[in-house]
């Protein structure tokens, strides 16, 4: 199912929404977001599934029992998504969920990614878990209230949840000097919706390195943040290579992507993966 406009304006277009109308989704945004996930659920390779529940209530009674804090309120219907304990593939998971969030973005439905902001407990009794299943992410979807909370505006400036890393400090080439935006060519693009990219607590913890035709993904750790049970800074990896991946795509740039051995990797840097270009 191919999203109907261009991924470089989805990726442009979605924000985190935590304030939403209590109405829920409509049954035709339900159906073919329901149909989506069921795409998803057949083509991931990792041990991973992504369901809807809905119809849950928007009160805050409602919230507490889910245990979304407060951070969420006036959603009634949440994505949700669990994965393997044994098999815990952040990454490829990470790239999954975000092909999820903006085929929402698609429909006009807003989202919000929580990853440790809410209570397991809550969901644990709607997701139906297998043995040896738990929850990673969650996202409501629905629809905005018109006027934000003044709780979800602080919280915004707090993370600064609308600002980004400048080029200079998350793209580099062979010799750790930073990427000039005129010196990619075709690539500027693909890299920028990277840049633009949600992460938990916007921490923006990926970096590239343009190595001739190669671009090797990295996470640059946050000291003490979230590997726990769920490694979110992986997540966020998996989300810098969908945006990447959608990006080419749509621009008819191919390559192919691989883990390579013996790649270098500069201090505090964890290698990820690299794309090659063909």
């Amino acid at each position: 199912m191919e999203f109907k406009e261009s991924v470089i304006n989805l990726i442009k277009e979605r924000t985190s929404t935590r304030t939403y109308d209590g109405i829920g989704l409509g049954k035709e945004h339900l159906d073919e977001l329901n149909a989506y996930l069921d795409e998803i659920n057949k083509e991931i390779k990792i041990k991973a599934r992504f369901k809807i529940v809905s119809n849950l209530g928007t009160g805050k009674e409602e919230s507490k029992k889910l245990g979304t804090y407060g951070f969420i309120q006036g959603a009634n219907t949440y994505v949700i998504g669990i994965i393997d304990k044994d098999n815990n593939d952040a990454f490829e998971f990470g790239y999954a969920f975000e092909k999820i969030i903006l085929f929402a973005t698609d429909l006009g439905i807003q989202t919000c990614w929580l990853g440790g902001t809410f209570s397991k407990d809550g969901f644990m009794q709607l997701a139906g878990l297998n043995v040896n299943e738990f929850i990673a992410i969650i996202s409501p979807v629905g629809y905005k209230k018109g006027k934000m909370r003044v709780f979800e505006a602080a919280m915004r400036t707090t993370i600064g949840a609308d600002k980004r890393k400048p080029w200079n400090e998350l793209f580099f080439n062979k010799n750790m000097q930073p990427l000039n935006e005129d010196e990619v060519g075709e690539f500027k693009l693909p890299l920028e919706m990277v840049r633009l990219g949600p992460s938990a607590s916007n921490k923006q913890p990926w970096r590239i390195i343009k190595d001739e035709n190669t671009f090797h993904f990295y996470v640059c750790r946050n000291k003490g943040y979230g590997i726990a049970g769920y490694d979110l800074q992986k997540n966020d990896i998996g989300i810098a290579k969908c945006h990447f991946d959608l990006t080419l795509k749509e621009l008819g740039i191919k390559g192919s992507w691989k883990e390579l051995k013996n790649v270098n990797s500069p201090d505090d840097w964890e290698y990820i993966v690299s794309w090659i270009n063909v």
